[in-house]
């Protein structure tokens, strides 16, 4: 079975990090519907293959990734040295190089496992950001047999809500990186796109209070789970569904499901519900039935965000706020697989994560929490140009982006774009110049570039915070090596300036693109691509070494 490009660029990546950063620990960023389980796979064999001596441990919390896994390494090398250690799956098998096991069933199990090579876990950031939990446990007594023990983690949220990337503090992880993003993904054709359209019912959670940053559960779904609201969402649903044939509820609790479920088979819509109560061969079943399309409408609370794939559900119903954006990414990353019938699946957002979290090709990881006990004022970020700010400040200080009205329109209003795709704008550029920026709130030094048009065309100015560390100076870096190599420079040069005068100065020696693509909100503008006349490109050989996400 051959691999598309980006999976086999996935190991490429994998293998050459591991090269130079033996016993340290991988994360490979990986969309939903990527392919992970092929991936799994392959760098299974390739591990063995390079060094036929290895034993390796593939461990999840889900009984169906499990199974997943095994079947696509059995796909990719029918004669595996492999087993299965998982009471859910009903096997306890230790593999002769290779075991594939559920947390839960291995955690203590380190004495049967002996000397483990490399550790592989699927969905990593379920794995805690402190030194505790199940997969901390089993991990550090396997350290104490192999001190050079590697981790390598895959999935397509590497952050933890309260905590930021799973890099970040005490985390496991050391690196990061981002083979394919969900827009290339689906500009590729390898993923369905998804379409959103505003909801006429909005779930209100002003009273809801949360709990290590997420709303309290009980409250919410007191919150949400109304009769009036309830039959709100039913009867857009059925409105907006069209000929639709195979609908995703996520709910906020068992009797907010359950509830859901009863109201529309009132309408005559065949519906299941599936939660934690539910017993296995009953869940199989629904399932059966929604994939054979007995069933039109499935309702669920916490249960089926992963390990459960079904490529023609063509309308999600988002009925479950959530400040996890991990959650929020797990939910809509059901409707993104491949489709029988159709090219996309709506999503209708009636609790506002779309708005809260960001479109899906450019979702807003969570911050590292800044307990308030530490005498820290209360922030916001600035979404253009990632400046800190006091949570007050109506402009923002450094780029001058405007907030208008309260920050609650921020947070529930879910008019947003799940695509991230606002009118555009082109702009015919003749020159731009790099300079370094101070803002004038935090003190922190940024780069930024203008772009000049016409002489009487106001120039689009671009920030990047690349000293601010974290994700977003990741990212700003990542950006402007990029910038660097289409612009006709050597994008390592990126890495050997040392300050931001000097980057700025190299910046400057490169061709200006001859477009920019930019959006507009008010005084507010974005640059959203740029694009160089073919002759700046031709003599270029090499792509730009890019900065691990």
């Amino acid at each position: 079975m051959r691999l598309r490009d980006y999976q086999q660029k996935a190991i490429d990546l994998t293998s050459e990090w591991i090269g130079s950063n033996l016993g340290n620990n991988l994360c490979l960023k990986m969309a939903t519907g990527s392919g992970k389980s092929h991936i799994v796979a392959n760098l299974c064999k390739h591990l063995l293959q390079a060094q036929p001596e290895l034993n390796i441990l593939m461990l999840t919390h889900q009984k169906e990734l499990i199974e997943q896994n095994y079947e696509k390494l059995r796909q990719h090398w029918p004669t595996a040295p492999v087993g299965i250690y998982s009471a859910s799956v009903g096997r306890k098998d230790i593999g002769d190089q290779i075991t594939f096991a559920g947390i839960q069933s291995i955690r203590s199990k380190s004495d049967i496992l002996g000397h483990i090579d490399f550790i592989i876990v699927d969905e990593c950031h379920m794995i805690s950001h402190k030194e505790e939990g199940s997969y901390r446990s089993l991990i550090d007594e396997l350290k104490e047999l192999n001190p050079l023990l590697s981790i390598i983690g895959l999935t397509a949220t590497p952050y933890r809500l309260g905590h930021g990337l799973i890099t970040e503090g005490t985390a496991l992880f050391d690196d990061i990186i981002e083979p394919i993003t969900i827009k290339e993904l689906i500009d590729q054709d390898y993923l369905a796109r998804l379409k959103s359209k505003r909801t006429g019912h909005k779930l209100n959670v002003d009273n809801v209070k949360k709990r290590g940053g997420e709303y309290i559960e009980s409250m919410l779904q007191e919150a949400v789970n109304t009769y009036e609201s309830n039959v709100a969402v039913v009867e857009e649903v059925i409105n907006r569904a069209e000929s639709r044939k195979a609908w995703l509820f996520f709910c906020t609790g068992v009797d907010h499901a359950s509830e859901m479920k009863e109201l529309l088979i009132d309408r005559g819509i065949v519906a299941e519900v599936i939660t934690g109560k539910t017993s296995k061969k009953e869940r199989e079943r629904i399932l059966e039935d929604f994939k054979a399309g007995k069933i039109q409408a499935l309702t669920n609370a916490n249960v089926l965000t992963t390990g459960f794939d079904y490529p023609d559900i063509d309308l999600i119903a988002l009925v479950r706020p959530t400040m996890s954006p991990a959650l929020y990414v797990q939910m809509v990353g059901r409707g993104m697989r491949l489709k029988s019938h159709t090219d996309h699946c709506l999503v209708l957002d009636f609790a506002g994560n779309i708005t809260r979290h960001g479109p899906i090709v450019n979702v807003r990881e969570p911050k590292k929490n800044t307990k308030k006990e530490k005498g820290e004022a209360p922030t916001k970020d600035c979404p253009e140009c990632n400046e800190i700010l006091h949570a007050s400040v109506k402009k923002c200080t450094s780029c001058g982006f405007e907030f208008i009205g309260e920050e609650k329109r921020y947070s529930i209003d879910n008019t947003a774009c799940i695509m991230g795709e606002t009118d555009s704008y082109l702009m015919v550029t003749t020159n731009w110049f790099w300079s370094t920026h101070v803002s004038r709130s935090s003190g922190k030094e940024m780069i930024k570039v203008s772009y000049y048009g016409a002489m009487n065309q106001k120039p689009i100015t671009e920030y990047f915070p690349v000293t601010h560390g974290g994700y977003a100076g990741k990212i700003a870096i990542d950006k402007i090596k990029l910038i660097a190599y289409k612009s006709g420079l050597d994008s390592r040069d990126v890495n050997n300036a040392k300050d931001l005068t000097e980057l700025s100065k190299l910046m400057n020696t490169g061709n200006s693109p001859t477009y920019i693509d930019y959006t507009k909100e008010g005084n507010f503008t974005k640059v959203i691509d740029r694009e160089w006349k073919k002759e700046d490109k031709e003599e270029l050989e090499e792509e730009p070494e890019r900065e691990a996400v």
